[in-house]
């Protein structure tokens, strides 16, 4: 089983809220990675911290739910390729508490705040304790084309915290804002962003789905890029119940969760969709999941724009 890798279309969600007035927050007295706020100063440490050695040893987040093979066989598979990636797709990494680096997929989506990240639930809760956890955008090679943007807070819904990855599967995404990188730009600034469109349908012909294996000597270190179509599934497991966008392409391994379904819009992308939920994003490297954005994503998505205080973990 893998990995924790890993009709009609409704507007963007962005679109939806950037008339939203008194959207800047108050920022938390410390970051997702608990370290004190300073102008930078995270930026710099987490800049320095991420070399290309500690990059490419970082290992995929394990949240794997066991359940029923996924339904291989029966949806198209086209080949993915590697590529050198997207500006506005990259991956966080993070050092968990075995000393153990890690890492994770998100693509960042327009907002007006211009920090907003959106990547599978299962990536990045319990970030509190995520050290050095940081955003590279277009990582690819070791290399950092576009920086290191600190994570400053992590918004995941209630429901997935209480009902974990399997229950929860319909929830298993995460809205993050992030710190700028050294020189004070925001992300979006950077490298832009995608619209996040909620209610999108099921029914896709022409669907991207990018993601970023754990590196070994055969995925190799760059991100894979697929083109094919999605299908609505509904789960048969009663431990992992609700409606899921379905994707056939190969060769999606460990570490692409929290990877993108990108369809074509008016301004480049919009996304649809992230590996995660229905087993964490699937039961093999050939058929992918993501939880269905509705309405409860539109609500994440206005308390991280207000910086409002984040979910987590039951006590």
């Amino acid at each position: 089983m893998r990995r924790s890798r890993s009709s009609r279309a409704l507007p963007a969600l962005s679109a939806l809220l950037l008339g939203l007035t008194a959207c800047l927050a108050q920022a938390p007295a410390a970051d997702a990675a608990g370290r004190p706020h300073g102008r930078g100063s995270a930026a710099v440490a987490d800049d320095a911290y991420w070399t290309a050695g500690r990059m490419r040893s970082a290992r995929p987040q394990d949240d794997a739910v066991p359940g029923p093979v996924s339904r291989a066989g029966t949806v198209p598979v086209p080949p993915s390729h590697p590529f050198p990636g997207l500006p506005q797709v990259g991956t966080f990494f993070w050092t968990d508490g075995q000393n153990q680096d890690r890492s994770c997929g998100a693509t960042v989506v327009r907002s007006p705040v211009r920090d907003l990240v959106i990547s599978a639930g299962h990536c990045l809760t319990h970030a509190g304790a995520k050290k050095d956890l940081a955003f590279v955008p277009m990582y690819h090679d070791g290399l950092k084309p576009y920086g290191v943007f600190p994570v400053e807070a992590v918004y995941i819904d209630q429901r997935y915290y209480t009902l974990g990855s399997g229950e929860g599967a319909r929830w298993d995404y995460s809205l993050s804002r992030l710190e700028p990188r050294a020189d004070g730009r925001q992300v979006q600034d950077v490298v832009g962003g995608f619209d996040l469109m909620t209610y999108p349908g099921y029914a896709h012909r022409a669907v991207r789905l990018v993601g970023y294996p754990g590196y070994s000597d055969t995925t190799g270190p760059e991100p894979l890029d697929c083109w094919s179509s999605t299908r609505r599934y509904t789960s048969t497991d009663p431990n992992a119940p609700g409606d899921f966008l379905e994707i056939g392409c190969a060769g999606y391994v460990n570490g692409t969760s929290g990877g993108p379904f990108l369809v074509r819009a008016s301004h480049g992308f919009a996304v649809i969709g992230v590996i995660g939920g229905y087993h964490t994003g699937g039961d093999t490297p050939d058929i992918s999941y993501s939880a269905y954005f509705t309405a409860d994503l539109s609500r994440l998505y206005a308390h991280a724009v207000h910086g409002d205080p984040p979910a987590g973990p039951a006590s």
